[in-house]
């Protein structure tokens, strides 16, 4: 029998990834935010919805969305960056009802290894390390984090990933000709979206739940090295660091999810 899938977010990783679940044989719901979007979503054999969390309640179908599925991945940027006063843990707690109400099995949480502070001494993030950032649209993640792993009704696995890249979104791009780039000595910590998209497939697929995952490729160059290596081999304007300040960075340790999901990494940055 197919499984049964819901990806709230088909974006920049959601509708590449809901078209890799379809390949591999499950049936996929996906959402959006914009009617603009939906016939891109049904081409990719997708059954599309337009869905919309606010912190007082869910617009669009959304029990629909949820029917008959056995697992939700929940793959939407907070857009605190935007909206900084944003209440997002309000709006994934309307979520959670709507999940509960629909006796969804398994939940897939997309989060960030941001949770985790960068520091002077770049400290080796592994499984048993608490996040401990501090900022606003951190603390809203470990709560929403936390409030999935404490549900009982369904089961929670959450994915922390580090810089997503592709061949069109890369950070060396952005920085590409900027001045006073911060953190010079700092590792980076970077995934390739392909990557992202045969982790979480493993997960579902291999019925990987109730565990939390930190991943980014394990390649930790220091960042002027490497964005300056980058522009360079794209023949791009090179950035420039700022090297009077002690940088701050970690070390995203992704150990677990290779010898859990018997994971080699594919696509170096």
């Amino acid at each position: 029998m197919k499984k049964k899938i819901s990806v709230i977010g088909c974006g920049w990783l959601g509708l590449p990834l809901a078209t890799f679940l379809i390949n591999q044989g499950c049936s996929v719901k996906g959402s959006t935010t914009s009617q603009n979007r939906l016939d891109l979503l049904k081409k990719h054999n997708i059954e599309a919805y337009i869905i919309h969390l606010n912190s007082s309640g869910i617009s669009g179908n959304y029990s629909e969305f949820l029917a008959n599925s056995e697992t939700l991945i929940i793959n939407i940027p907070p857009g605190l960056r935007q909206n900084p006063s944003k209440n997002h843990g309000a709006e994934i707690k309307q979520l959670v009802t709507a999940i509960e109400n629909q006796n969804i099995k398994n939940v897939l949480y997309i989060s960030s290894t941001s949770v985790f502070k960068d520091e002077v001494h770049f400290p080796q993030i592994i499984d048993s390390t608490e996040p401990n950032g501090s900022s606003n649209a951190v603390n809203q993640l470990i709560k929403i984090e936390q409030m999935l792993l404490k549900n009982t009704k369904f089961n929670t696995t959450i994915l922390r990933f580090g810089g997503l890249i592709d061949h069109v979104r890369h950070p060396a791009i952005y920085l590409s000709g900027k001045a006073n780039v911060a953190n010079p000595d700092a590792p980076i910590n970077l995934i390739h979206k392909e990557d992202c998209i045969q982790i979480i497939s493993k997960i579902v697929k291999d019925k990987i739940w109730n565990t939390v995952f930190n991943v980014a490729y394990p390649y930790h160059p220091d960042k002027k090295s490497y964005y300056s290596n980058f522009c360079k081999i794209n023949d791009l304007p090179l950035p420039v660091f700022n090297t009077s300040e002690k940088s701050k960075g970690k070390i995203i340790d992704s150990t677990k999810v290779v010898q859990l999901l018997n994971y080699n990494f594919e696509h170096k940055p």
